[in-house]
């Protein structure tokens, strides 16, 4: 080892040495306030050195503030979520006043519009017996139908599933032209999709995100599918 580098790592071992005896004796401080008074630190802005107290409660607000910022994420959260639940409970008290079939279709449509404030939204129904007659909201279409080919692997798996969709699954549900939908939620209706399937699309490409929770889209669906059913 050379002579420059003996010293370098000398300076390093005792430093180590420092920060392990402070981290193991925290209240050394208390115990030597002079010490604490003396010390000095350079201030992160560039401005004049401040006392170690100073940088410590600089550091206290810092945490402080990220605490805040978290509790207001999850106040915001828990406000989302609530009234989430509020707009759900709606659609079931008016889907169990739905007198037929027609009926809760047309309450569906209006719901997921009106209170759910849906930029697009389809309802894919298998098979041909349903006394509705199709809409622009409402599809039926046989489970085997080549046009549902590109939700193959959707309907597989039974479970809800957001964000953006192929051309061919938006040409389908929405029509050609429809590039403005950023982000989309399927939504099976009955065990394996056996009744069909609800789409709601967002011009919000992270409106609907896969990284969101997707347990009020189950209750939807459960909803509906009981309705249907």
């Amino acid at each position: 080892m050379s002579t420059l580098k003996q010293p370098v790592a000398a300076a390093e071992s005792t430093e180590s040495s420092i920060v392990a005896y402070l981290q193991a004796h925290p209240d050394f401080f208390d115990r030597h306030p002079g010490v604490l008074h003396n010390l000095r630190l350079t201030h992160r802005t560039g401005g004049p050195a401040v006392s170690l107290v100073e940088r410590q409660v600089a550091v206290l607000r810092e945490k402080n503030l990220k605490l805040e910022r978290k509790l207001k994420d999850l106040l915001d959260v828990a406000r989302s979520n609530d009234t989430i639940a509020t707009r759900v409970h709606q659609l079931a008290t008016r889907l169990l006043g739905a007198p037929d079939r027609a009926s809760v279709i047309d309450t569906l449509e209006a719901e997921l519009r009106l209170s759910f404030a849906a930029d697009h939204a389809v309802l894919v129904l298998f098979g041909t017996a349903t006394p509705a007659v199709e809409t622009g909201f409402l599809r039926v279409v046989g489970r085997d139908d080549p046009a549902t080919g590109p939700f193959r692997t959707f309907l597989q798996g039974g479970t809800p599933r957001c964000g953006q969709v192929r051309d061919s699954q938006r040409d389908f549900l929405f029509g050609t032209g429809n590039a403005s939908i950023g982000s989309v939620a399927l939504i099976p209706l009955g065990p394996g999709c056996e009744l069909g399937f609800l789409a709601i699309g967002s011009r919000d490409a992270d409106h609907f995100h896969p990284g969101k929770s997707i347990d009020f889209l189950v209750r939807i669906g459960e909803l509906v599918s009981g309705a249907l059913g």
